[in-house]
């Protein structure tokens, strides 16, 4: 593979992951090992690479650990896994022996706190990812944890940390469980360097330049990873994030994304009520690199912790991002820009390696519940334009969807048929973080390379969008002609606002592919928490919902919308959640489940939660405020309005409905939100700024 991977490497011609394979020393294992005798079986003296992972090893494609292990089997090294060590001391991390190469660390699928943790900081009583649903079988904070357990069982080998917590976490970032914003986490885990992103391109050079004798500390210039460096290197042009985010007289063009290059960076965020100009100089942007504020000065002060982050989501377009550094005591956080989206081929060749699509043997009979889930599924795309606030799929898979071929997919439905336990004929799935992104892009690649916009379909859906549905729907329609296959369903949270400009995709959907129940998320109706969300209105959810029902009807089947919603979204005020629940009544829909905003680190919203204040828009000392729902009270009245049918929640309303003068509620007539009756609670009021509270403060009730 070639070397020096250039920071601007032009999009239609990305190294290839197949180019630089190595002479294989043995055919694929049935399984990755996990143990010394799997390596005496397989004739290994010694693995390449050990994956240290905090999930149950499953050796399917929708598993990063199993992904990341064929992905650099397939480049003839040897990988084996270790899955869920003891962390409490160096002596499990020996289970395979010194690794060749490097320890790559994981945390699992999921990050650690939001899989040990619920949305009130309540520990949970299961994990999906483990043997059983058996909880505690991995640490608080899993990567940090790994990374100094393998370097103390073999002092020198590169530590190489990935998965969705290292990305969310590789700047100084807050922390929702200790209530305060944390270091990146490629200091506090002591790895050599942080691969962000589903990281397989990164993955396949660091290893090859590593086998050829090359330094982990010379990889300085590989897309898509993270390193400690003491200085800014000769050649490089240093420019401070304030001088970025600068508001400047708007440019007209006949078309807002037609820039000359010396204008690449200007852009009109679709959130500002006033034009953004990015003041980018006329320089080699792969010698530029932005300083962002240093970690200690974003911990202690949370309007420059929110500018940091709106500068941060303005650099993750491969096409245009450049470098980030961040001073963390006297040394920085050097993040080079993202890695270059997989080509199809590329894809293909992932989803075509040979898996053995189940759980390892030696967990014999044992239910893991997210392998259940998803034995049945297919991914057919990764990515997400989206860009909602909330979400971190973007942050973490990019916003640049990438595809598999059709064949690519119908091969692997014909593997579920005819290789999976079980199998009855219903693929559970055919989506992704999406349902209905697939073959979707900017109809331009300059101009594609050149935008900053968040989201593609936020305010509303972009102009230079494709939104044609046609090979989604082809391939629907050639997945269900397989021999065997009686029913594919879509279970993928799907697009609403984007499925509404193709309204044959909706008939072909509902038509074909529900299963009585279809499960959509407007999480909110009110432009307030949308606007905040980045969702669109409550009107492209009316509209997708009168063609939903209109091809059901056609199709002569009775379908229902199944709506989630989000309580206590930064934006939402109690009035905000008191309408929702009006209109749920309205529509007569009764949600059973309710979620509550929990932060993850470094998205958008999260921001907001900390700060108080809205980096969708340039932020000053006097910024926007951001009204939250801090308290647990307040949450818990949140999360009752989106329950408002539950008995035990109407104390509560009542209370509530009284305080904001709306007691013509309280009653049984039609327009009444609860039956009369004594209250024995009392609301809380919200804050538009957060206090400091103690973990026990938190939860006091």
């Amino acid at each position: 593979m070639k070397t020096g991977t250039s920071f601007n490497a032009p999009l239609p011609n990305p190294p290839e992951l197949m180019s630089c394979r190595m002479k294989s020393l043995s055919p694929p294992a049935p399984e990755l090992p996990i143990s010394q005798a799997e390596m005496d079986a397989l004739g290994w003296d010694q693995c390449d690479i050990i994956i240290v992972t905090g999930d149950a090893y499953i050796d399917h494609p929708s598993f990063g650990m199993a992904v990341i292990g064929r992905v650099l089997e397939a480049q003839g090294f040897r990988v084996g896994i270790i899955s869920q060590p003891d962390w409490k001391s160096p002596d499990d991390f020996h289970r395979l022996g010194r690794p060749k190469l490097f320890f790559g660390v994981t945390s699992g699928n999921m990050d650690s706190m939001v899989n040990q943790y619920t949305s009130e900081r309540r520990i949970r009583s299961d994990d999906a990812y483990t043997a059983g649903g058996k909880a505690g079988q991995r640490p608080d904070r899993a990567v940090t944890v790994y990374a100094q357990r393998c370097r103390e069982a073999y002092k020198g080998v590169p530590v190489i940390i990935g998965s969705i917590e290292a990305s969310l976490r590789r700047i100084a970032h807050y922390d929702y469980w200790s209530d305060k914003v944390r270091r990146s986490v490629l200091p506090d885990s002591k790895a050599d360097m942080l691969v962000y992103g589903n990281a397989e391109r990164q993955i396949v050079e660091i290893a090859h330049r590593l086998a050829g004798g090359e330094s982990i500390k010379a990889m300085t210039d590989i897309r898509g990873t993270a390193f400690m460096r003491s200085d800014i290197p000769a050649g490089f042009h240093e420019i401070d994030s304030h001088e970025l985010d600068t508001p400047g007289q708007l440019i007209e063009h006949p078309d807002p994304y037609a820039m000359k290059a010396s204008d690449i960076g200007t852009c009109q965020n679709p959130a500002e009520p006033q034009p953004v100009r990015l003041m980018i100089r006329s320089l080699d942007t792969e010698r530029t690199v932005i300083r962002l504020p240093a970690f200690e000065d974003v911990k202690d002060n949370p309007v420059l912790y929110a500018h940091a982050s709106r500068l941060m989501h303005l650099e993750t377009n491969p096409g245009n991002a450049r470098a980030l550094v961040q001073r963390h005591g006297k040394r920085d956080v050097w993040l080079n820009p993202p890695a270059i989206p997989l080509t199809t081929a590329e894809m293909d060749h992932i989803f075509g390696l040979p898996y053995s699509r189940c759980p390892h043997s030696s967990y014999g009979n044992a239910r893991i519940p997210a392998y259940d889930m998803i034995k049945h599924s297919v991914n057919i795309m990764r990515g997400c334009f989206g860009g909602c606030s909330f979400c971190s799929i973007t942050e973490h898979e990019g916003r640049i969807i990438q595809n598999r071929s059709e064949d690519s997919i119908i091969h692997e439905i014909e593997k579920i048929r005819d290789k999976t336990p079980g199998f009855t004929g219903t693929i559970s799935d055919l989506g992704g973080p999406t349902a209905n992104m697939y073959r979707l892009a900017c109809k331009s690649k300059a101009i594609e390379a050149a935008c900053r916009k968040p989201s593609c379909v936020y305010p509303d859906v972009c102009s230079n969008l494709n939104t044609d549905h046609t090979p989604l729907i082809h391939l629907y329609r050639r997945a269900r002609r397989i021999r065997g296959i009686k029913k594919i369903l879509i279970a993928s949270g799907l697009r609403y606002d984007l499925a509404v400009k193709s309204p044959e995709y909706i008939e072909e959907l509902v038509t074909h592919h529900v299963g009585g129940y279809l499960k959509i998320a407007p999480e909110h109706t009110e432009d307030g928490p949308l606007s905040m969300m980045m969702k669109p209105g409550v009107g492209s959810f009316n509209r997708f919902r009168e063609l939903f029902d209109f091809y059901s009807k056609k199709a002569g089947k009775k379908q229902y919308l199944i709506p989630y919603f989000i309580a206590a979204h930064p934006g939402t005020t109690d009035e905000d959640m008191l309408n929702l629940a009006l209109w749920l009544k309205a529509n007569d829909f009764r949600p059973d489940q309710v979620q509550a905003f929990l932060p993850s680190p470094m998205a958008t919203a999260s921001a907001m939660y900390h700060s108080g204040r809205n980096p969708l828009r340039k932020i000053r000392s006097r910024s926007e405020a951001v009204f939250t729902a801090y308290r647990k009270k307040q949450r818990d009245l949140h999360k009752a309005f989106l329950r408002y049918h539950d008995k035990t929640n109407w104390p509560m309303l009542r209370d509530a409905l009284k305080r904001m003068g709306r007691s013509d509620l309280i009653g049984h007539g039609p327009r009444c939100l609860v039956p009369a009756g004594h209250s024995r609670f009392s609301a809380a009021g919200g804050r538009h700024v957060k206090k400091k509270m103690s973990h026990r403060r938190y939860h006091k009730k």
